[in-house]
């Protein structure tokens, strides 16, 4: 009997095994190797910054793209864009360096605490609770998922000011702090040349009393910005002003009529302080009044005898 059962298992395995080797055959999808290839030249972060999941998917992607325009590795950057057109032997458009920017100067001095939260300490949960510890809705909480988010230490929060601040030297736009946010306030910008960038370091929507009062670095929608600039790269919606960067020229002169210091210049040389007017040689002082003429003297009588 136990024999029996031994030859009748192998039998069932035996059949079992043809018939996922001819399945495995008759269904084979063939992948094609220079996956393999890109995926050996992609710096491995796996951080969905391309907007696909993972570099294995990127490199799939590449592959069977017609075209690499609006393709691009944040991490690897050019160089590794260049390296992967030259395996796949396609043309690659080039992209301007990106760069993660916060959108929120609501420091501790401009924006007092109203309130204190005890809850757990991450921006998500926060989020879902209430509006915040100070009065401005729309600000940075600072507990930090962007920073636990950030695959290379490009982010972190500062403990004077309970803003999160980004290094953009180690800073890839792989776009996880964006996603992490969950009030918005981080964005991907253009690095610009030189990495000068101008931008409104503000979201709040609320009217310019109210969004003063909460803060006093606030965006008050007063649309001074727009009218100064000549390229029509700002405009204002739902009370607050925003900076196409597309369409910027870095002219900065919107810096200088923002009433609250909203609209922030980075890494721009300072700005040369107007020479005061050359001052003249003061005049002598003269008496400008002119003298009058002597009356010609007369002769009394007294002196006409005398002579």
């Amino acid at each position: 009997m136990i024999l029996i059962a031994v030859i009748s298992l192998g039998a069932i395995g035996a059949i079992g095994a043809a018939l996922l080797y001819a399945t495995s055959k008759k269904f084979e999808v063939i992948e094609d190797p220079r996956i393999g290839q890109v995926q050996e030249v992609l710096p491995g972060a796996n951080c969905g910054g391309c907007g696909y999941p993972g570099c294995g998917g990127f490199a799939a992607a590449c592959v069977k793209a017609d075209s690499l325009d609006g393709m691009l590795c944040p991490v690897g950057g050019a160089p590794v864009m260049g390296q992967i057109a030259t395996i796949l032997g396609k043309e690659v458009a080039s992209a301007e360096p990106m760069v993660a920017v916060v959108r929120c100067n609501g420091t501790c001095a401009a924006r007092p605490r109203n309130n204190q939260y005890d809850g757990v300490k991450s921006c998500a949960i926060a989020s879902t609770l209430y509006g915040g510890e100070t009065g401005c809705t729309f600000g940075c909480l600072g507990y930090g998922d962007c920073v636990a988010a950030c695959n290379f230490d490009a982010i972190h929060v500062n403990p004077e000011t309970g803003l999160v601040e980004v290094d953009e030297e180690k800073c890839t736009s792989c776009g996880a702090c964006v996603k992490a946010c969950p009030k918005n306030v981080i964005e991907l910008r253009k690095k610009g040349p030189k990495s000068r960038r101008v931008f409104v370091s503000c979201i709040n929507k609320d009217k310019g009393a109210v969004a003063r009062k909460a803060c006093a670095n606030a965006c008050i929608g007063c649309g001074k910005c727009a009218k100064e600039c000549a390229f029509e790269a700002i405009t204002v919606e739902n009370n607050v002003a925003y900076i196409d960067f597309t369409k910027c020229r870095l002219c900065r002169k919107c810096v200088a009529v923002c009433p609250t210091g909203a609209i922030h210049e980075l890494n721009f040389p300072p700005r040369k302080e107007a020479a005061p007017a050359a001052t003249k040689p003061a005049a002598p002082v003269t008496d400008a009044t002119p003298k009058a003429a002597e009356a010609p003297k007369v002769e009394t009588k007294e002196e006409t005898n005398q002579k």
